[in-house]
């Protein structure tokens, strides 16, 4: 009854989503590796209490396996890879290469047809960024090898998924040239259909559809299944389509809402169903034989190892890079999640007329031991070589210590002759004279005007006596937030909206005043309703034109004596914190810290170059504040922040979001803080 049953099997998926990957994260190993130990353990070689042959879990896993290559279409930062387009087909052409010559040698010497030896060349040949979080963290994605290996991405997953087509085709069926050339020919006009139709198609509908999110979030959907489903109809495999369909609506989605959500779904669901269902498909004693038969084992791992390092020094070879960064490109090219796992799946459940599988169990199990090798050895090695990357100087010259807001830019407003503009949302009359002292102490600065705003949620009908209740409010409020600001000696003008959204409503008055600036008070909804319907604060960060500060203020900004600042790396963000953090210690001639959490196992003389640019780029201003650089040696990043907080007014942090591409969210460190915190703080929200 257990096994049959979809509802109790539905539950136990539930259960083991929930519990085993924040176990295994605790032990420093990655949560989908404790996915795959669960399938393991309540599969046909442990508990029984799932069955991998029912509809329910076969279902599932095919959701998540095409969720799994969509979301990898997703991740990959087509931007990056027009910076760098040349050198990254350049590396994207080796590291794919390489290793694919390796794995057909792997193959034909352990006596694999050509088709299998192909096929597992191709296994070989892609790779997950599994580590960008740690290149994004120290902030050297801007070093030329990082950015050249995110881009050639593209280039080796789309090639070992078109490998992984025609092997799939060639083993289904009788292969002659005309079948090949056949499969080839609608391989290339259904990606042509996929990538641009589904790209102009998805903008059409999200410029008709403005913010409709709901109807934007199910279009998304029908493209990944429309796209699985025309890949089956050629007699593609379909995670080739999903794969396409990501890379489709890459442009369409960029870092909207609905992309969030989207990856949030695939990512708490779908993608671990995946991951058990692999763990139920390992046979126990097979598994441990071919582990006691080591050699082919040993060879693909060795073979995806040695490969990916010659592909890395040959790039270096090519195109003159040090030593640091032909690990970090190695390190980055290792990890073998995402397309291995789903194409390894593909090709273990391809059986032709004579019942003979693509690829046998041996194969499979030593794909399972190189992708939890290559997870943890890429990321450790990635940490180690990171370290030593650096930003060209030119990049960093061109970095002016501007004020945070500078940067932006408008193609119909001359910024130059506008009037600064800080527009800050009031809600709370006990809670806003603080927010309206930041913004006033900002505004004051560039010389220039505060606009107090109050949103009132629209009605159906305007004469509704609730409305003009809370018209009455809004009115008394904006008095209040009038008084506050003129302490300050600036220009004010308030302003009130109906609005039947009010994250949007927020934003249309900011770009109706050409604001500069946006101001908002923290919001405590962050939790798992958050996650999947949004907040405020998101919504507000995603469609605003101009940069936002939210803020939590304990005390009264003209009573900061003591700014926080952590800074880990030399990117424009960390230079508009900085800038920031002078401001608002010009008026009460407060002190700023800078605290560098260093790596423990960065040299010492590292760590003298980066406190040596910190300071210089504190210094560009000219600013008599004074600052001082605070190194700390530890990897608990949020501890040391918390820690170091507890004797200072004010924290003031970025907010940094990603999501790998194997689709398990990344533990952001500017949430660990914001809990934690017991002092005031200002979130800088990413501009897009």
């Amino acid at each position: 009854m257990l096994i049959n049953s979809p509802i109790i099997a539905f539950t136990i998926l539930l259960i083991v989503i929930f519990t085993i990957p924040p176990l295994f994260e605790r032990l420093k190993l990655p949560g989908l590796v404790g996915l795959l130990v669960a399938g393991v353990l309540l599969g046909d070689s442990g508990l029984k209490l799932l069955n991998p042959e029912s509809e329910s879990i076969k279902l599932l896993s095919e959701i998540g396996k095409i969720y799994l290559m969509f979301v990898a279409g997703l991740e990959i930062d087509l931007e990056q890879f027009r910076k760098t387009k040349n050198r990254s087909i350049g590396f994207g052409f080796l590291t794919f290469i390489v290793p694919m010559i390796a794995g057909i040698l792997v193959g034909r010497i352990f006596n694999f047809g050509w088709n299998s030896s192909v096929l597992i060349g191709s296994l070989l040949a892609s790779h997950t960024l599994l580590a960008y979080p740690i290149v994004s963290r120290l902030g050297v994605v801007a070093n030329e090898a990082v950015t050249v290996t995110i881009g050639a991405t593209i280039f080796t997953d789309t090639g070992a998924l078109l490998v992984l087509a025609v092997c799939v085709g060639i083993h289904g069926g009788e292969f002659t040239p005309l079948s090949l050339i056949t499969l080839l020919g609608g391989l290339a006009i259904y990606s042509v259909i996929v990538l641009f139709g589904f790209d102009w198609a998805g903008k059409e509908f999200f410029k008709r559809t403005g913010d409709e999110q709901s109807n934007q979030f199910l279009f998304i959907l029908l493209a990944l299944f429309l796209a699985s489903v025309g890949a089956q109809l050629i007699g593609v495999e379909k995670i080739v389509g999903a794969f396409l369909a990501g890379l489709a609506v890459n442009d369409v989605l960029g870092r909207s809402p609905v992309k969030e959500k989207i990856e949030f779904i695939g990512s708490a669901l779908f993608i671990p169903c995946f991951f058990i269902d692999m763990g139920l498909l390992i046979d126990i004693p097979a598994f441990i034989k071919t582990l006691s038969s080591i050699g082919l084992t040993a060879a693909i791992v060795i073979g995806l190892i040695g490969s990916k390092f010659i592909a890395a020094y040959l790039a270096k070879v090519f195109y003159r890079y040090n030593n640091a960064e032909l690990l970090t490109m190695w390190s980055l090219s290792l990890p073998q999640v995402a397309a291995t796992l789903a194409a390894a799946l593909v090709a273990y459940e391809t059986v032709n007329a004579n019942n003979e599988r693509l690829i046998n169990s041996g194969v499979l199990n030593s794909v399972i031991v190189l992708m939890l090798i290559t997870a943890i050895l890429g990321p450790v090695i990635t940490a180690r070589s990171a370290t030593s990357l650096t930003i060209p100087q030119a990049d960093l010259a061109s970095e002016p210590l501007s004020t945070w807001w500078s940067n932006y830019r408008d193609d119909v407003v001359d910024t130059i002759h506008q009037t600064f503009t800080v527009v800050v949302p009031i809600y709370n009359p006990q809670t806003q004279r603080y927010l309206l002292e930041m913004a006033a102490i900002l505004a004051r600065y560039e010389s220039g005007r505060l606009v107090p705003l109050a949103i009132t949620k629209g009605h159906i009908q305007m004469d509704n006596p609730q409305l003009k209740t809370e018209l009455v409010q809004a009115r008394e409020r904006l008095d209040l937030a009038t008084d506050i600001s003129k302490e300050f000696d600036i220009e004010v003008a308030p302003a009130i909206r109906i609005d039947d959204d009010i994250a949007l409503g927020i934003s249309r008055v900011s770009r109706e005043q050409d604001a500069n600036l946006l101001i908002l008070g923290w919001s405590q909804n962050i939790g798992l309703k958050a996650k999947v319907f949004g907040n405020i604060i998101d919504s507000i960060f995603w469609s605003s034109h101009c940069p936002v500060a939210v803020t939590r203020l304990l005390k009264s900004p003209t009573e900061f004596k003591k700014i926080l600042v952590p800074v880990g790396d030399l990117t424009s963000q960390t230079t508009g914190a900085i800038r920031f953090a002078q401001i608002l210690a010009e008026g009460n001639q407060a002190e700023i810290i800078l605290l560098h959490i260093r790596n423990p196992k960065t040299t010492q003389i590292q760590v003298e170059v980066f406190e040596s640019k910190i300071l210089d780029i504190a210094s560009k201003n000219q600013s008599k504040i004074n600052t001082i650089i605070k190194t700390v040696k530890g990897n608990d990043i949020a501890r040391i922040i918390t820690q170091e907080a507890l004797n200072t007014d004010i924290v003031i942090l970025r907010s940094v979001r990603y999501r790998t591409a194997g689709g398990l969210a990344v533990s952001e460190v500017t949430t660990q803080v914001i809990k934690q915190l017991k002092t005031s703080f200002i979130l800088l929200g990413e501009t897009n």
